[in-house]
C-alpha cells in the first residue's frame, strides 16, 4: 500500500512539473534573456547613455532644479519635435559627475545637464529602462509585475521540490523494494 502511493505520487507529480515548467519556462526565457541585456547596460551604450561629466561637484555651484528642468525640457522639443508634451518622471542628481539626469515618462527618453551651467550634455533613448519594465512585467501593469513575478517565485519553488521528488523518489522506492526483498 505505502509504494503504490509513492508510485502514484511520483506519476502525478511529473505532470505537474512538467506543466508548470512549460509554463513559467516562458517567463524564465524573457526574465533571463532581458536580465543579460541588463548586465551590460553600463558597458553598451545602445542599452544606457553613458553618463557625461559637467563642470563642477559642488551643488552650491548648480542651477536650481526648477532651471534644469526647463533648459532641458526646451532643448528636448527642439531635438525631438514630434514628441508632444514630455512629463519628466524623475532626475537623478550626480554631484559627483557634476550633472543631473532627466528622465521622461513614457517615452524613455534621458536628458543629461551639466548642474551649474545648465548646458544639455545629451539627449539620448535609454533603452534600459523598457528592457527593466520588460524583465519584471511592469510594462503590462503593476497588478501584472505582482502577480507574474510571485507566480514565477511560487513556481520555481514548487518546480524545485517537485525535481527534487523526482530525483530522489525512485531512489527511496528502489530502497523500499530492497528491503521488501530482504525480509
Amino acid at each position: 500500500m505505502g509504494k503504490d502511493r509513492i508510485v502514484r505520487g511520483l506519476r502525478i507529480n511529473r505532470v505537474y512539473h512538467r506543466y508548470l515548467g512549460i509554463f513559467l519556462c516562458t517567463i524564465v526565457v524573457v526574465s533571463a534573456v532581458t536580465g543579460i541585456l541588463l548586465s551590460y547596460k553600463k558597458q553598451v551604450n545602445w542599452i544606457q547613455p553613458p553618463t557625461q561629466k559637467g563642470s563642477t561637484k559642488s551643488l552650491s555651484d548648480w542651477l536650481p532644479l526648477y532651471q534644469l528642468e526647463e533648459k532641458a525640457l526646451k532643448a528636448f522639443q527642439i531635438a525631438q519635435p514630434d514628441e508632444q508634451h514630455p512629463k519628466i518622471d524623475r532626475m537623478d542628481v550626480r554631484p559627483s559627475k557634476g550633472i543631473a539626469k532627466i528622465l521622461l515618462k513614457d517615452n524613455w527618453w534621458e536628458i543629461q545637464i551639466n548642474g551649474q551651467t545648465g548646458d544639455i550634455l545629451s539627449i539620448q533613448k535609454r533603452h534600459s529602462d523598457w528592457i527593466e519594465a520588460i524583465h519584471d512585467g511592469s510594462i503590462i501593469s503593476e497588478i501584472f509585475k505582482l502577480i507574474s513575478m510571485n507566480i514565477l517565485g511560487f513556481g520555481l519553488l514548487v518546480l524545485s521540490l517537485t525535481g527534487f521528488w523526482l530525483w530522489y523518489g525512485p531512489k527511496y522506492f528502489r530502497k523500499l523494494k530492497e528491503s521488501e526483498v530482504k525480509k
